[in-house]
């Protein structure tokens, strides 16, 4: 029975928190402390940041926001990152709510935004703020789900823009995922929201079970979650497949041939997981193609999760979810192939599938009718799709410049979608051990919980222009430095301050154990520094010599030369078959045929000498590299040559003496402190102070850039702005109010465009074509020349000037600069935009790899959102294209995905 205190205590809270009594009755299970506590927060009139694992459900916080909200009579703003949460937020809340009441605003679908609740993606809500838009009368609420976007290094400075500029009296309910500074950010939302209650959770509402698939047996990898000690089961088993695969490499020459260790089977680890009971799952594998490879091998070996009955509902659903797609399309999506692994019960989630393919999956996995989901970590970012358990192929991703180890953080987002509430007693992450993979590093992912939140909150020209029209320069400095940026970085700046005073004293000290009876030993260490660095000066010279001599050696090589290559593992007599081409750091690499028939391509590190010709072989016009027979016989050829015996070498030239280094030694010799019986003892206090006075040196240029440094950067986007005549004193000029309704990275270049005129004589799908450029950028490793439409070659090399000259100034100012037009869907944009059929612009991108329908639907959503803006604020003629354009875009398969 309940005690009386506590039948109590629970009274007075729902005599307290009416609102929240009511809220929770809604709800078929009782709600977590952490709820009550942010819930009973919001009701008393506070901000609240809530922090808390994927699937704690922090989300009912945000859904008690609106209930209020309704309940009171205001609005509720519920704003998400991406548009896919905000159509899934949408759905629920219309669910709860009825259609009536709940709205949705994302770019793409504008549905009932005169509803007391609105569902809109972030930029909607700021651009709503910029324009001073009557729709913002009466909000009471605004929901941040995901809050700790604001980190995003393209998307973050929306939130920050969004959380300064809100009117004060709305109470601001951010969600975010478990951040290791969350007191942090909540003591930035109080000095710019005010009050802010922070509720931070790091219970997981289903308990996660850790584990390892050692070949086709899975193992905890705790043998006590208490302790975090490594089971040694584990440990025995990875000591016993490393001992297989060590008897079982191919032997060369006595020795082990290097192992080429490969994770299991992908068809034996489903079936190991169903074995298991931990289906459904979803299976990270951070690549596209890997995640499309593993369904089809899992189709090829006969994998089949679904039984008739599930199969006949998969398809009607299938058909719900595609009912728009063209018919003509189908083949070229390849959808039947996409089809049959769904009635498998297996799918792929990644961004180069189509809208539709990806939310029929996410459908279907919630439902319980495909259990395994092979994707990449872009399902991580907000996609409600819990599963019984996950798995990690690797450890290591791409992060768009390198392959990286998986941060705790990274790891901690991924797994946590393991344990499903309501369903699932415990969640499962498993890690697929290969050769490399410590278990120490597995545990060390698993039990970190370091997530710290960093703003990329920087002043763009959009952003500086509004600020101006609307408040003047000054307070808009003010107001940025009161952004989570400069916050965090004046925190910075105490420790860095700290730091520098512990320098000091240091210095103070090193300057007294160094101080000489017979003169200034800091003089002479200084003197000492000119000698050493003067001789490292000449020595990189002197290097830098001999390569360039050694490089000009094998430039001007030819067919036939007979040389001695003199060093590396291809040292000897070779003779010159092939001049080739080099890499920008080889820019000569012949390749040359040893005595002993190999073929190898110089490097800089086989000849870091200069090389001559000993003789010259005739090459037979027969010669074929690749045949074994050639090189046999031009080698025994080379054999026969009588060549010069080795040039005995030469002593070393002895150098001319450098004028300076004689100098400064002369001067070092005169110098008092040079006879001092501890003179090394001093010297070596002397080197230790220049080394902390050179960090101490960094640490305040550090400081002096990150005092008021969003200020300084602001200065110098308005002065630009001014200089332009986008700005007039204190207020935007006409082009500057153009450019305040532009959201673009590239938006200064698209107001540079139509200020010139540069876009007047373009079509609507030539201007397509052109306005692609300015929203494109190619995915990493994607090669090729991209083809250019002749019609719009003129309007894109103006477009580039206006932009190389805005990157100039830019340059010229210490700016970041804007990113480059990229042509690469200048064709596609184009073709599409003539009316042609979907595998026809597809296959017009000019790179190696063809375009994937769900990137050619991604980039064709930017486009028309950048097109509706120029037909916005673009008069004339250019606006008319651009409306034209944006038709003629929106249509087919793009159409067909508006939700996506």
């Amino acid at each position: 029975m309940t005690a009386p205190a506590q039948r109590y205590t629970a009274a007075r809270r729902r005599a307290a928190h009416p609102a929240l009594t009511d809220f929770a009755g809604g709800y078929g299970f009782e709600l977590d402390p952490f709820q009550i506590e942010a819930c009973e927060a919001v009701e008393d009139g506070e901000g609240v940041l809530v922090c808390a694992p994927t699937g704690a459900g922090k989300t009912v916080v945000g859904e008690f926001a609106v209930h209020l909200a309704l309940r009171e009579g205001r609005k509720c703003f519920y704003t998400t990152p991406i548009k896919a949460l905000s159509n899934q937020k949408y759905a629920d809340l219309i669910e709860r709510h009825g259609a009536a009441n709940v709205g949705l605003l994302t770019g793409d679908n504008a549905i009932n935004g005169d509803a007391p609740v609105v569902v809109m993606t972030t930029e909607v809500l700021r651009n709503m703020l910029y324009a001073g838009s009557s729709a913002l009368d009466g909000l009471g609420f605004v929901v941040m789900d995901e809050v700790h976007y604001l980190a995003d290094k393209f998307r973050g400075a929306v939130w920050e823009e969004v959380i300064i500029h809100l009117p004060a009296a709305v109470r601001l309910v951010s969600l975010s995922a478990t951040v290791s500074n969350a007191e942090e950010f909540a003591d930035w939302l109080v000095t710019v929201r005010g009050h802010t209650r922070v509720v931070v959770t790091e219970t997981r509402p289903v308990p996660l079970w850790q584990h390892l698939m050692v070949g086709r047996r899975m193992y905890d990898l705790f043998a006590d979650p208490a302790t975090l000690e490594v089971d040694p089961d584990l440990l025995a088993a990875i000591r016993e497949q490393e001992r297989r695969l060590e008897w079982q490499a191919p032997r060369r020459r006595g020795r082990p041939a290097p192992r080429r260790p490969r994770p299991p089977d992908r068809v034996d680890v489903v079936e190991r997981l169903d074995h298991e009971g931990l289906l459904p799952a979803i299976i990270f594998i951070f690549s596209r193609a890997g995640c499309d490879a593993a369904v089809a091998r899992g189709i090829a070996g006969g994998l089949n999760l679904t039984t008739p009955e599930e199969r006949a509902e998969i398809r009607a659903i299938v058909d719900q979810h595609t009912a728009d797609l063209p018919s003509e399309d189908l083949p070229v999506l390849g959808y039947w192939e996409w089809r049959d692994a769904l009635e498998h019960g297996i799918a792929a989630h990644h961004a180069g599938l189509i809208p539709a393919f990806k939310e029929t999956a996410e459908d279907l996995f919630v439902r319980g009718l495909v259990k395994v989901v092979y994707a990449t970590e872009t399902l991580a970012l907000g996609i409600n799709l819990p599963a019984r358990s996950v798995v990690l192929e690797r450890l290591v991703k791409y992060n768009g410049e390198t392959h990286a180890d998986l941060t705790p953080g990274e790891y901690t987002q991924l797994t946590g979608r393991a344990g499903r509430r309501g369903i699932d007693v415990e969640g499962h992450a498993v890690v697929l051990w290969t050769a490399g993979v410590d278990p120490a590093q597995v545990a060390g992912l698993a039990s970190t919980r370091t997530y710290p939140l960093r703003s990329s909150f920087r002043p763009s020209y959009n952003m500086a222009v509004n600020l101006v029209d609307q408040i003047g320069r000054d307070e808009a400095r003010s107001l940025l430095e009161s952004s989570f940026a400069q916050f965090q970085a004046d925190r910075a700046v105490v420790g860095l301050a700290r730091q520098i005073q512990r320098n000091e004293e240091a210095l103070a000290g090193y300057a007294e154990a160094m101080n000489c009876h017979l003169g200034d030993f800091a003089e002479y260490a200084r003197l000492r520094r000119a000698v050493s660095d003067r001789e490292k000066a000449l020595a990189r010279a002197g290097a830098a010599s001999r390569r360039a001599a050694a490089a000009e050696s094998l430039e001007r090589l030819r067919v036939g030369d007979v040389i001695r290559v003199p060093a590396g593992r291809r040292a000897g007599i070779a003779v010159v078959v092939d001049l080739g081409r080099g890499s920008k750091l080889d820019p000569a690499a012949p390749t040359v045929l040893t005595m002993d028939r190999r073929v190898h391509r110089l490097s800089a590190i086989d000849v870091p000498t200069p090389v001559e010709p000993l003789a010259k072989l005739r090459i037979p016009q027969s010669f074929e590299l690749r045949s074994a027979r050639s090189r046999r016989d031009l080698a025994s050829s080379l054999r026969n040559l009588d060549l010069p015996e080795t040039p005995r070498r030469q002593g070393k030239r002895p150098r001319a003496e450098d004028e300076e280094i004689t100098a400064l030694r002369a001067q070092l010799r005169r110098h008092p402190c040079h006879g001092c019986a501890d003179r090394e003892e001093h010297a070596r206090w002397a080197e230790r102070h220049y080394r902390l006075n050179q960090e101490t040196e960094q640490l305040r240029r550090r400081v002096e850039g990150r005092t008021h440094s969003l200020a300084r950067t602001f200065d110098r986007v308005c002065a630009l702005l001014a200089d332009r005549g986008y700005l007039d004193g204190e207020r935007a000029s006409a082009d500057g109010r153009r450019l305040a309704r532009i959201w673009s990275e590239s938006d200064l270049v698209v107001a540079e465009c139509l200020r010139a005129g540069t876009w007047e004589d373009l079509d609507a799908a030539g201007l397509a074509a052109v306005v692609s450029t300015l929203v494109y950028e190619p995915r990493q490793g994607e090669r090729g020349a991209p083809r250019v439409p002749a019609a719009i070659r003129a309007a894109l090399d103006e477009t580039v000037r206006l932009w190389s000259e805005l990157a100039a100034d830019e340059s010229d100012r210490g700016m970041n600069r804007t990113r480059e037009p990229d042509a690469g869907f200048a064709w596609p944009a184009y073709r599409w935009a003539r009316g042609e059929r979907l595998e026809q612009a597809l296959d017009a991108s000019g790179v190696e790899e063809q375009l994937s329908a769900g990137d050619f639907v991604r980039w064709c959503k930017q486009l028309i959102d950048l097109l509706d803006q120029i037909g916005g604020v673009a008069g004339g003629r250019v606006g008319a294209r651009a409306r034209e354009a944006v038709a003629a875009v929106r249509r087919g398969v793009v159409a067909a995905n508006t939700t996506g």
